[in-house]
């Protein structure tokens, strides 16, 4: 009985996945540089603890501050999404344009993976009730990732598409 029902049951199963998959890669080669830059949620914030940001990266600003600043979790968790969106923005560039630097986009993939990851970790020990030095300088670091990240994104879009370059400013 349960042999029939796995006979039944798993080639729906599959189906079902491969249906999926089909309808985000659709999504995917329909989105636009708009359609992604609208989806940053905006970080005021990021430019009083850079005096260059985002166009160049490195914080005038210590890890107390940079964590005030950004509001703890809230921010972090802003960071996370928006590092995913980014990513997005690098793959993007690189299917749409010819000339793309792949070392870039390789280094855009690890600094969008270290912020999502050190973003967790951060509100992860804050909810344990951890939050201490350690969780304000794991903040400090992702804003710091964070800047560098969005300044070579910069880089990558002049190459790509200048004219959306305006907007993602706008939109950080």
């Amino acid at each position: 009985m349960i042999l029939l029902g796995l006979q039944i049951g798993l080639p729906f199963a599959l189906a079902a996945y491969f249906a999926a998959i089909r309808i985000r890669l659709g999504r995917r080669n329909r989105q636009s540089w708009e359609s992604l830059i609208s989806r940053l949620q905006p970080m005021r914030c990021l430019q009083s603890l850079s005096n260059q940001f985002p166009w160049k990266e490195g914080l005038s600003a210590t890890p107390d501050e940079t964590w005030e600043q950004i509001h703890g979790t809230r921010g972090l968790w802003t960071l996370f999404r928006n590092a995913g969106v980014m990513m997005e923005i690098a793959d993007f560039a690189a299917r749409n344009s010819e000339s793309f630097d792949p070392a870039l986009l390789h280094a855009l993939r690890n600094d969008a993976m270290q912020i999502r990851l050190g973003a967790i970790d951060a509100i992860a020990q804050t909810l344990w009730g951890h939050a201490s030095e350690r969780t304000r300088v794991n903040a400090f670091l992702v804003v710091s990732m964070y800047s560098g990240m969005a300044s070579r994104i910069i880089e990558l879009m002049q190459a790509s598409a200048s004219g959306v370059v305006p907007d993602f400013v706008a939109a950080m």
